[in-house]
């Protein structure tokens, strides 16, 4: 069952255009991505199905149910930092955030075990680095035992280690059975700990699906020889060939993933009458594949 379906959201701010028409859905249990360069509509996205923007057209519903209140409360959202209290505690900060919700005070002690802050829980909120400040954010959007999470951007402005943290933290709600839902504009992140992604441009959906379909790693192999044409030309009769660009230090030819291997094509040139001076494997990087959907 799909916990998010969006279908044809349309948002203009006057002529800008931040979302065009944009359709996916988010299985249960997933974590998926929306991934995109800044400026491509995330946070817009974002806040429509929160419902803090009103979108322009289009609709969309979570567990088939509406966006209503009793479904709200299945949802846990971070779209920006929480404005916690510098002086207060954890504990006396997620107080309050449960009294603003409603819901959640009986949660506390173990949304903080959760998030690994139940040792400083009655650690002032200014003593914190930046990430157990992410983390106790993260904390406030657990309060209730929501099923979906909603975060935007949630390693943004950390350093490596506080990064390393959240991602952890991720993984380990998505084993615990959380549905989660996460704009990143970084690559590494997504690889990382997403199932899912739907790639965003300028207000366009590029690709959507599991991570390992989208950015599928085709098999490439980097050759050349002294008559580049012609070995161009012979390899462009080469069985499982899907491309061949060439590069200044020569030819890039493209191959199902999975299908290639050196030997057989030395053996073809050569049987052609093309001695090759380079034969080695390369492999697509997931940043090349974005930087094709997005360019």
């Amino acid at each position: 069952m799909d916990v998010l379906k969006v279908n044809d959201l349309v948002k203009h701010y006057g002529p800008v255009k931040a979302l065009n028409g944009i359709g996916f859905s988010v299985p249960r249990g997933t974590v998926f991505g929306i991934l995109g360069p800044n400026g491509s509509g995330k946070t817009t996205l974002l806040g429509i199905i929160m419902d803090v923007l009103k979108t322009t057209r289009g609709a969309y519903n979570f567990f088939g149910e509406g966006t209503g209140a009793d479904t709200r409360r299945k949802i846990g959202t971070l779209l920006e930092t929480p404005n916690f209290y510098h002086y207060l505690t954890a504990v006396q900060n997620l107080k309050i955030a449960a009294s603003v919700k409603q819901r959640g005070e009986e949660d506390i002690d173990r949304v903080l075990e959760m998030v690994n802050l139940h040792q400083r829980k009655n650690s002032a909120f200014s003593t914190y680095s930046l990430g157990m400040k992410q983390r106790l954010a993260i904390a406030s959007a657990l309060l209730g035992n929501p099923e979906v999470l909603v975060l935007d951007e949630p390693t943004n402005g950390l350093d490596p280690v506080g990064i390393a943290e959240i991602r952890e933290l991720i993984k380990k709600l998505h084993k615990e059975g959380k549905t989660i839902i996460m704009a990143s504009h970084m690559l590494d992140e997504v690889e990382k700990v997403c199932t899912h992604v739907a790639i965003l441009k300028k207000g366009n959906i590029m690709a959507s699906g599991h991570v390992d379909e989208i950015f599928q790693h085709s098999d490439m192999i980097e050759i050349d020889a002294s008559d580049r044409k012609a070995l161009a030309a012979v390899m462009n009769q080469y069985p499982g060939v899907e491309q061949i660009r060439e590069e200044e230090s020569g030819l890039v030819v493209y191959f199902p993933p999975g299908t290639v291997t050196l030997a057989p094509v030395n053996a073809y040139c050569f049987k052609n009458g093309i001695t090759l001076s380079k034969l080695l494997i390369k492999k697509k990087s997931l940043e090349s594949k974005f930087i094709e959907l997005t360019n």
